[in-house]
């Protein structure tokens, strides 16, 4: 799915989402990964919400963020309440949605110049695990 044809701004955005991986300005990720508007920290070590752990949250806190966008694959999934009180207890709004409506959520957030940080885990196929 196509999200957007042009660069709006001087910052990261999502370009599209595919089975194939996401798209983010001219770059392509086929594995977990997290932005904001400035930063990609790619190979971000998480494949399915189900294994995710404190340590794999404390990375996105490095980018500072005010709010978490969280894209669980091609299904919706949460966090243990634990792990939601981990971004809660630290003043950062969170939200955990399917991959595809992180990437379009970002996107208007961003552009909106908020400070916003995605931790994506990209769709795959039918046959693959998300």
């Amino acid at each position: 799915m196509d999200l957007i044809l042009e660069q709006p701004g001087d910052y990261h955005f999502i370009r599209s989402v595919t089975e194939k991986g996401i798209q983010v300005g001219e770059d392509f990720f086929l594995e977990p990964f997290i932005l904001n508007a400035d930063q990609i920290i790619p190979d971000w070590p998480v494949t399915s919400i189900e294994r995710i752990n404190e340590q794999d949250l404390e990375t996105v806190l490095e980018l500072q963020p005010e709010v978490v966008l969280i894209g669980t694959g091609a299904r919706q999934r949460f966090l243990h309440p634990q792990q939601m009180m981990f971004f809660y207890s630290r003043n950062i709004g969170l939200e955990v949605m399917t991959t595809d409506a992180a990437c379009r959520t970002f996107n208007v957030l961003v552009s909106e110049f908020r400070n916003v940080a995605a931790m994506l885990i990209p769709v795959q196929s039918p046959n693959g695990n998300s």
